[in-house]
Formats: C-alpha cells, sequence, structure tokens
C-alpha cells in the first residue's frame, strides 16, 4: 500500500513541484488548493495519474479526508506582495485557522507536519545575515504584516502542537525562490523582470534599487524540503532554505535586460511600505542537518525561467 501525502495549496507554484516529487517516490498525493491563487495548469501533467487526486477546497473550513494520511505539507497561502495585499483576510485566515486544521490532520493520523514558513517572519532584518535564532524586526499593523504575522501564528501553533501533542513537526522558512511556472502577474521581482523585459517595457524598480534579496531557484529549494520532510531524525526547530548569494535589485534588473537582450530601460518608483531592506539567509543549519545547499548558479536558473516565459 502507498503512503498517502497531503499537500495544501498544491496547485501553487512550489506545491505543484512538491505533489510531482512525492509522486516520483511513489507516495499516493491529495492536492487540497482553493484556487485563489493557485492554479489547475500547474498540476495539469498530474491528472491523469492514479495515485494523484485534487480537492478544490478552503483549509480554513474543515479537512474531512478518508485516506490515512502519513505526511502533510501545508503550503496553503497568497505568498506574493500582490497576492496577500489583495487577500488580505484570507491570508491572515488561512495562516491560522489553516494551519490549525491541518495540524488537526496530522494529529488524527499521527502524521508528519510541514510546514512552509517564510523568511519574511524576519521582518526588514537589523541581523545581516538572517539565522534561524534571529527573532526579526517586524511592523504587526504594517500592510505587509497580513503575510508576516500569518506565517509567525502559524509557527507558533505547529511548536504547541508539537510540544502538546508530540507532532513530528519541521518548519521551512523559504526565501526568494523562482523558476518556470511562475504566473506573469506574480508581483514578485523576477517574474516582473522578466515579462517586463520581453515586451521592451520599462523594468519597475523599487526605491533606487540598492535592496538586496537572494533568489534559490526552484530545483535546489524542492531538493532541500524534501531532505527536511524525510528526515529520519526529529527536527522541529525552523530551517532556512534559499541561496545565500546576495544581490541588489537594480542589478538583477539590469542581468536579466542583458539575458534577454531587451531594449528595456529601468524605471525607478518610491519604494512599497516596510519593504525589507536587506535578505540572505544563514543557511548553516542546512548545511549541517541536511547536508544541502543550492547548485544552480542565478544566470542558469534566470536561463531556463525565460526560457518558459517566452514558451
Amino acid at each position: 500500500m502507498r503512503e498517502t501525502a497531503v499537500v495544501t495549496g498544491g496547485a501553487g507554484f512550489l506545491g505543484a513541484y512538491l505533489c510531482e516529487r512525492l509522486i516520483g517516490l511513489d507516495f499516493k498525493v491529495i492536492c487540497l488548493d482553493n484556487l485563489i491563487t493557485g492554479r489547475l495548469q500547474n498540476i495539469a501533467n498530474l491528472s491523469a495519474k492514479r495515485n494523484f487526486s485534487f480537492i478544490k477546497h478552503d483549509v480554513t473550513k474543515d479537512i474531512v479526508l478518508k485516506d490515512k494520511v502519513s505526511l502533510i505539507l501545508h503550503f496553503a497561502s497568497p505568498a506574493s506582495p500582490v497576492d496577500y495585499l489583495q487577500y488580505p483576510i484570507q491570508t491572515l485566515k488561512v495562516g491560522s485557522l489553516g494551519t490549525y486544521n491541518s495540524l488537526g490532520l496530522a494529529r488524527k493520523n499521527k502524521a508528519r507536519f510541514l510546514l512552509a514558513s517564510t523568511s519574511e517572519v524576519y521582518g526588514d532584518p537589523l541581523v545581516h545575515p538572517q539565522a534561524e535564532d534571529y527573532w526579526g524586526n517586524v511592523n504587526s499593523i504594517g500592510p505587509r504584516g497580513v503575510y508576516d504575522e500569518a506565517k509567525r501564528f502559524a509557527e507558533a501553533i505547529t511548536m504547541a502542537y508539537h510540544r502538546t501533542h508530540k507532532i513530528d513537526t519541521r518548519i521551512v522558512r523559504i526565501f526568494n525562490t523562482f523558476g518556470p511556472r511562475m504566473r506573469k502577474d506574480d508581483g514578485r521581482a523576477i517574474p516582473n523582470f522578466i515579462s517586463q523585459a520581453l515586451e521592451h517595457k520599462p523594468l519597475t524598480v523599487y526605491g533606487k534599487g540598492l535592496q538586496t534579496r537572494s533568489f534559490c531557484y526552484v530545483d535546489d529549494l524542492i531538493d532541500g524540503i524534501m531532505k527536511l520532510l524525510l528526515l529520519k531524525r526529529e527536527a522541529c526547530f525552523p530551517m532556512n532554505i534559499g541561496n545565500p548569494s546576495e544581490m541588489r535589485m537594480i542589478d538583477l534588473a539590469k542581468t536579466i535586460i542583458t539575458l534577454t537582450q531587451s531594449k528595456s530601460k529601468i524605471r525607478f518608483q518610491p519604494l512599497p511600505i516596510d519593504d525589507p531592506r536587506q535578505r540572505k539567509p544563514d543557511i548553516s543549519r542546512a548545511k549541517r542537518f541536511l547536508k544541502w545547499q543550492p547548485k544552480v548558479e542565478l544566470k542558469s536558473g534566470l536561463s531556463k525561467t525565460i526560457a518558459w516565459f517566452r514558451s
């Protein structure tokens, strides 16, 4: 009998890749998604597989499944500023009620639970690079707080279930990730820049473009998540997964213009409220416990992503 894995938000950018990887390991996969930001085309290649099923469901409501479940990957949530600013209440609910319901399913099934958290729990960091023991610098009442605090609460309730109910829990803090299947209207820097460059439109850079981010190609990120998910020892503590290679946004824009051979220029816009000035993961913990570090260089990953956007 195949073991069954549940992926909430499984029709999203990362969720769909995880569904694929789990099926490749011969799990039966149940994908739950309400399709607010997920897309059926992300999982279209899985629909004919006998060990895959899709259920349109909002995980802020009770999750009732007939199958015995052994793994739960909670990835349901808007994840880009465009999305969580458009859906602030839904973002808070999926981080709180959605995590509560998903943990309840894990408790009922005595299943391993993996929470998709985010580097945004560090806010606009005062410590650089960001290690897992840094508590963060978050504006809880700012517009970005709906996402930051939803994830911080999700981490807190996950640890509460681990301590109280002895659930086997893992928390992955995901840093900026990119790759094929990102939405054109995703709102994050790389899909924005690629879409604008391919149409020879001005690339929108906020502030002077001196803020930094660290970009991880999706294949590397999924490798890290799977290593954490399947690690045989207890690993309840948060784990940064991302690429520590740091880059200024102005340099990223110029790189994409070069790689796309675009005629685009750069257009500067005011910085959004609470936009982090720096973002770089300390991945020492992932190296030590998972023997993981990213392998795909930025330009290689960008070239693959640009080719997908062209198609």
